[in-house]
Formats: C-alpha cells, sequence, structure tokens
C-alpha cells in the first residue's frame, strides 16, 4: 500500500479525500465501499460485471505524487508529517482516475451549434465539409486551445483527437497540460501525401509534452479511404508500432450501403485490409452486425472501440453494442466525438448516457451498472486509447492523472453508492480539481494553465470568415458506401 518515504519532500500530497480505486490496477488498498447487486458473478451472463467489481472507493485516504507518478495511496493519518512541495486537503472530496475523451476532433468547438437537427448527409455535405475548406491553422489552435479549457474543467485528462494540422492541436495540447493521443486524419482523395503526412506527424510528435503526446496514424474511414490505403496503413502501423484511429461502422444505414457497394460490411475490410491485426481504435461502430462480431474475434491485435451516445441519439442512430463487445472481450471507451455533433466535451454526460441508452437498448436496467459504466470511463478507455499501463486508475506507478470532485451539493446528497451518485447524479461542474502528471492544471474551478477570454475574443472575429459557404467547396462528399 505504501512505499519507502525518500528524503526529499514529495511533489504533492493530497489527503482526506475518498479515492476510488481498481483492485486489479496495482497493489493499493482493498476498496471498500457499498456493493452494487448487479454486479456479483452471473455464470448465464459473464458480460454483466465487465470488470467493475474490481471498483471500490476508500474513505480518508491520501495520494503521494512524485515525479508524475503516484507513489503511494495510503491514509491520511500515515502523511501527517511527510514533507511537500504542495499539499491539497480534499476532505469532502472524491478523487478518482481522470477521464479519458477517446474520440473527439477538438478544432470542431469553433462549430458548436452550426449545423442542428439534420441528417447526416446533409450535415455532412452541405455544412460542415464546405466549412472546414477556410480553416486556418490559427484557427485550429485556437478551437483546439478551447477544447482543451472545456475538457479541463470537465475532469477529461487525456484525449484522442482526429484532425487537420495537428500540430497546431499537439501544440495547443502542450499549452494546456493535458495528455492526447493525436492523429493526423487523411483520405485517400489527397493522393499519397495524405498517408505520408499521417506518418509524418505520427512520428514526429510521439513522445512531446514530455511524453504526455503519443499518436496514431488516422485514415478517415473505409468509405473514404480506399482498401490500398488501409492495407498501407495497417503495414506502417505495424512497422512503426503505432496505434491506427479510425471512423468505421458508424451508422446501420453506412453499414448498409457498404454491403451493397462492396459486399463487405466496414469492419470486414478492415480486417481484409489488416487492420484488426494491429492496434486499432475504431470510432462509433453503432452499425456492427452479428458477423461483424466473428470477425472481430479473429483479428490479432488490440481492438476497442469509443463510442459517443449524445450524438447518436441526436442523428437518430443505434447505440455502440457494448454488451455484445464485451461478450467478446473487446474493451470500449467513451467519447464525444466533436462539439459539432455533440455540442459539448463533456465525458461525464457521455458517461450518463452510456448507462441510460444501454438499459434502452438492452431493455435490461441491469446493464450498464453503475459501476460498469465507471469501469467504461477509466481502465476501458484508457486501453482503448493504448494508455492501459499508464492511467485510468489510481494505483502506485501509474501516471498521476486524476480529478477531485465535490459530492457535497444538494444535487449529490446524501451518499449511499459513490458509484451510483457519480454516475447519475454528478456532474462535470462537480470537477474542482484537475491534475495530469501531478501537475495541477485547474483548482477550485479555476484554470491555470489557459486563458479562456482570450481564446474566445481571438477567436470570435474569425467565425465569419470560417462559416461562410458561398464558395460550393468540400473537403471530401459524403457516400456512405
Amino acid at each position: 500500500m505504501t512505499t519507502a518515504p525518500e528524503s526529499r519532500p514529495a511533489d504533492l500530497v493530497i489527503t482526506g479525500c475518498t479515492t476510488l480505486t481498481h483492485g486489479r490496477a496495482g497493489d493499493t488498498t482493498n476498496p471498500t465501499g457499498p456493493t452494487d447487486p448487479n454486479d456479483r458473478a452471473d455464470p448465464a451472463d459473464p458480460t454483466r460485471t465487465g470488470g467493475a467489481g474490481d471498483i471500490g472507493f476508500l474513505d480518508n485516504s491520501a495520494i503521494v505524487v512524485r515525479d508524475g507518478l503516484i507513489e503511494s495511496i495510503t491514509t491520511s493519518e500515515a502523511v501527517a508529517g511527510l514533507p511537500a512541495v504542495e499539499r491539497i486537503d480534499a476532505r469532502g472530496l472524491l478523487a478518482m482516475p481522470g477521464l479519458i475523451n477517446c474520440h473527439t476532433h477538438t478544432p470542431m468547438v469553433a462549430l458548436r451549434g452550426i449545423a442542428e437537427d439534420l441528417p447526416i448527409e446533409e450535415w455532412f455535405n452541405d455544412w460542415i465539409w464546405p466549412i472546414e475548406t477556410n480553416l486556418t491553422d490559427r484557427d485550429i489552435e485556437l478551437g483546439a486551445l478551447l477544447a482543451c479549457a472545456e475538457m479541463i474543467r470537465g475532469g477529461v485528462t487525456t484525449f484522442a483527437d482526429h484532425y487537420f494540422a495537428m500540430d497546431q492541436v499537439a501544440a495547443a495540447t502542450e499549452a494546456s497540460g493535458l495528455r492526447a493521443n493525436l492523429g493526423q486524419g487523411y483520405f485517400s482523395s489527397e493522393g499519397a501525401a495524405g498517408l505520408e503526412r499521417s506518418l509524418d506527424f505520427a512520428l514526429r510528435l510521439r513522445g512531446a509534452a514530455d511524453g504526455r503526446i503519443t499518436t496514431s496514424l488516422a485514415p478517415h474511414a473505409p468509405y473514404t479511404v480506399d482498401d490500398d490505403d488501409l492495407a498501407a496503413t495497417a503495414e506502417l502501423a505495424r512497422k512503426h508500432g503505432l496505434l491506427v484511429h479510425i471512423h468505421a461502422a458508424e451508422n446501420a444505414q453506412q453499414t448498409a450501403a457498404a454491403v451493397a457497394a462492396t459486399g463487405r460490411t466496414p469492419i470486414e475490410t478492415l480486417h481484409r485490409a489488416g487492420l484488426l491485426d494491429v492496434d486499432v481504435l475504431v470510432a462509433h461502430g453503432t452499425g456492427l452486425t452479428e458477423g461483424d462480431l466473428a470477425v472481430l474475434r479473429r483479428g490479432t491485435g488490440r481492438v476497442a472501440f469509443a463510442t459517443a451516445p449524445k450524438g447518436y441519439l441526436k442523428f437518430g442512430w443505434d447505440q455502440t453494442p457494448l454488451r455484445a463487445l464485451a461478450s467478446i472481450g473487446v474493451p470500449v471507451g467513451l467519447a464525444t466525438d466533436g462539439a459539432a455533433s455533440n455540442n459539448t466535451l463533456d465525458v461525464w454526460e457521455s458517461m450518463t448516457l452510456t448507462a441510460l441508452t444501454q438499459k434502452s437498448s438492452e431493455r435490461d436496467p441491469g446493464w450498464l451498472t453503475a459501476r460498469q459504466a465507471l469501469d467504461h470511463a477509466t481502465t476501458q478507455s484508457a486501453r482503448a486509447v493504448g494508455l492501459g499501463d499508464r492511467v485510468g486508475a489510481l494505483a502506485p506507478g501509474r501516471r498521476a492523472d486524476l480529478i477531485l470532485v465535490d459530492l457535497t451539493g444538494p444535487h449529490t446528497q446524501p451518499v449511499h453508492d459513490h458509484a451510483a451518485t457519480l454516475v447519475y447524479s454528478a456532474r462535470s461542474a462537480d470537477v474542482l480539481t484537475t491534475i495530469v502528471d501531478g501537475k495541477v492544471l485547474m483548482r477550485d474551478r479555476r484554470l491555470l494553465t489557459l486563458d479562456v477570454p482570450g481564446i474566445v475574443g481571438e477567436l470570435n472575429p474569425r467565425l465569419p470568415a470560417l462559416t461562410y459557404r458561398g464558395h460550393g467547396r468540400r473537403v471530401q462528399d459524403y457516400d456512405p458506401a
């Protein structure tokens, strides 16, 4: 539970908190707290528990941070005399792993609310892709900065982004203090240069921002990237040890159109290209078929999905089939997609909606449980972005990426079960403090690394030029086949 103290002071000591623990994440404590009866093993349905049975809550705990890592999780009494550069009195607060946004497009916060109540083809072809032809590098950086500020305030400590001009997103990430997996998106319509730029970015930027930036190859989707480019991407990912981040099987209509045009589902296309034999993060997957599950089983790589339930509700899509994916051992992380479709980058909202929409989709109030939702928000999300051994749990040796949540408000009291309170009652505005690599990015709701009024003050005058559509250009045409 503890390690021998060093002679030099700890960098940070947090005391008096209740800590969300994962029993198998490391040698921490014996988690205690109310038990969710739905988390008990069900031999007839092994998907019911998910890994959520490992989640517990330790009262009056203390977290010691040194060199960006969690050194120990112990009792407040055990660290009463421990020297520290910085101490946080967290009495009345709950410490938990920082949330992870497993799929977003941060610069698209500049398009928040620009195209609403539209079918996906009109949304893309008449609004988003024409506007995106106007993007400048500065637009992208300002959008990413604003997005980072929003995520820090919402308790997000890591995000996975897939967009254009990603050097600017990397600069925003470094300035914000957040952790990110970044990929330069590309279409086959760009020719060979598209994949070359994606690879160049991935190799140049991985390990940037003192190791907080990891990278991926980012083909847009099977309907915008041809089979040869997908196969080349798989080979490059294998050669360089890179994650691949891609949209696929986004909705049932897209899957049906792909089958009609090619005789294959999007997942079958990924398999044929070799992308299921490398590490791949698939965004959405609401259009998965029963046959796709068998295809996913045959893959030899580490495959994960990202689910963004709010956008699916807005577009009238089905939800990602988490129960089916759990049955074959595929992790699913939580996401928001871009703010142009989701309106916020609020992963807390995604967690609540995931639990609720899964109950509705499955017609089963026991799926997902609150602890299962927390498991998706923490350990499964970390695995999805390729950081399962670094973040997603509070344990010695993990990166000190954590948030402090205030559960004293009238909407969260009384607390009968911490898990239920977090998932069904708390909200992102209850996050008081956000910490990445042991560095405080927000304290008591005050951002310490980014100037929101300054960012917005520069971004707003740029919006008329950014949102102009009279030129008739598009970055791409939406054709789901």
